[in-house]
């Protein structure tokens, strides 16, 4: 089993390489596209439906399109986004005792990028009726105009992800959503996007980075995952296990020992399996040492 992706609004897991990140009525966006025709033709007039479209996809950041900025509750700053501001307010250019990270739901207030009003969280600017965000989530106090994202408001997770509410499904153990075709079939860890990856360190449950689910249930970034593999490392860092399937490589391994002859012929050592954790006793190697019931060349002495 090879290793599964996911992408974060925060991001959503889903299979393979493809990426993927209360109540209801206060998650729906007013312009949300299942509803998007019918406001325009029956419940919004064209002059009306002309003001909340106005500059819709020409204001925002690097990480969105929104026709508003927000106030840090934090620090009482201005800036386009949340991640805007943790650049700029977490960065290690800045002492480290002022360092801090904006509380996504504590943001109380917003500033319409049209025409400059102030106003505590809304989706409709209440002074020239602007939509600040063809998406739009109370609780995240979140606002994005590109909704070809799919976003959609986790409950479990307590935050907005992207990919489709339908694709994805929330594990309550593994404490995040992931794809709908891993429902039955991946492996379970407690809290197994609640933690840091293991080679950049990143909180994981809130990076905008792709992330990859390992057949043990561990996470980890994309890219340090492809950083491994281009330096030969292909077991998970936290628990050893073979991070894809790694038969072809054992079949071949097993060809290049049987070319090497061994000095050592009577010494025999016991192992445990990464893999599968059985211990067996076998005849010592210089090169490596191959599992009895698995098969696998990922073990150690004991």
């Amino acid at each position: 089993m090879g290793a599964m992706d996911v992408q974060l609004e925060s991001t959503a897991v889903q299979h393979g390489q493809a990426k993927i990140n209360v109540e209801e009525h206060a998650l729906v966006s007013l312009l949300s596209d299942e509803k998007y025709a019918t406001e325009k033709t029956e419940d919004v007039d064209s002059d009306d439906y002309e003001k909340l479209e106005e500059g819709i996809m020409q204001y925002g950041c690097a990480h969105y399109r929104r026709r508003c900025r927000i106030r840090a509750p934090c620090c009482n700053e201005i800036f386009d986004c949340r991640h805007c501001h943790n650049e700029t307010k977490n960065s290690i250019k800045i002492d480290a005792v002022k360092r801090h990270e904006l509380p996504r739901h504590e943001v109380q207030q917003v500033i319409c990028s049209l025409c400059g009003t102030e106003q505590e969280v809304r989706q409709v600017c209440i002074s020239c009726g602007v939509c600040m965000g063809k998406y739009f989530c109370e609780v995240c106090k979140l606002f994005d105009d590109d909704v070809s994202k799919q976003q959609y408001h986790c409950n479990g997770c307590g935050i907005c992800r992207i990919g489709g509410k339908e694709n994805f499904f929330h594990c309550s153990k593994c404490g995040c959503c992931y794809s709908i075709v891993l429902k039955n079939s991946h492996a379970c860890v407690e809290g197994a996007m609640h933690h840091d990856c293991p080679i950049c360190f990143e909180y994981l449950f809130e990076s905008t980075n792709d992330v990859s689910v390992l057949p043990c249930g561990h996470t980890i970034h994309v890219k340090c995952l492809r950083e491994m593999e281009e330096h030969c490392q292909f077991a998970c860092p936290l628990c050893s296990k073979s991070v894809c399937d790694m038969s072809k490589a054992w079949e071949r391994l097993d060809e290049e020992l049987a070319t090497i002859s061994d000095t050592c012929d009577n010494k025999m050592v016991r192992i445990l399996c990464n893999d599968c954790g059985a211990t067996s006793e076998v005849q010592f190697h210089l090169i490596a040492h191959k599992c009895q019931k698995c098969k696998s060349y990922n073990t150690r002495q004991i």
